[in-house]
């Protein structure tokens, strides 16, 4: 398998780029070589006129690699739209031969390669191209990134069955809570129905306010699981 993995989330807000940085540091701190890839990302601030995709810069910083962010990101956008749509308006052509260099050449290089998307596996990204696409393109097993509470089975089901249809590898669920909230009882029956009905492993549970050691342990623990699949 390649030594990747792709970071998809059943929405937009559910803490990707978090975990992805979680997973990267955690990574590098048990002795890869690791890098990461937003291929494309939108909703980038402008700072002394220039466009800058502050995700990409956070996951170059967790990873410690030392990679140009125009090969990490490839195509930035200012508009928080989903990529085709930015890129449509902003008038860029996004071409799908300069995104899979970029990808080729990070997956190359180092141990593992931790690639993150916009949004969920569906967005679309150019043309009539979705991520879900883009992911069979790199040839990349998957990560879903749910929220928890209420409504989370329903979306992350879908995401899952979504993934499955396209004949993606779906090594597993993180249920991350992004942000501070009233925890309920669905909270603690989501996971284990999530992984009887998706019939996908829950890697892990990232609490909100975390310590930083012990966030960190948890991380550890979720990349010696992946580290068992890839």
């Amino acid at each position: 398998m390649r030594k990747g993995i792709f970071i998809t989330g059943t929405d937009t807000g559910v803490g990707k780029t978090f975990v992805a940085a979680g997973l990267l540091k955690a990574m590098r701190e048990m002795g890869f070589n690791v890098c990461p890839m937003k291929p494309l990302e939108t909703g980038c601030r402008v700072k002394n006129g220039k466009l800058v995709p502050q995700d990409a810069l956070e996951l170059i910083k967790a990873s410690g690699a030392e990679e140009p962010v125009e090969i990490v990101s490839p195509y930035i956008f200012r508009l928080p739209l989903a990529p085709a749509i930015a890129a449509e308006l902003e008038e860029v052509i996004i071409k799908k031969k300069k995104i899979l260099s970029a990808f080729e050449y990070l997956l190359n290089k180092y141990d593992i390669t931790v690639v993150e998307g916009a949004g969920g596996i569906m967005v679309p990204v150019y043309k009539k191209n979705l991520f879900i696409d883009l992911i069979k393109d790199f040839g990349l097993p998957v990560i879903i990134v749910a929220r928890p509470g209420v409504g989370t089975i329903n979306h992350t089901l879908l995401t899952i069955k979504a993934a499955q249809s396209s004949r993606l590898n779906v090594l597993g669920i993180i249920i991350n809570y992004a942000s501070k909230a009233k925890r309920d009882l669905s909270e603690e029956t989501n996971p284990e129905i999530i992984e009887r009905l998706g019939k996908a492993q829950v890697l892990g549970i990232i609490p909100y306010l975390r310590n930083q050691i012990s966030l960190g342990k948890i991380f550890h623990k979720i990349v010696l699981k992946l580290l068992k699949k890839i």
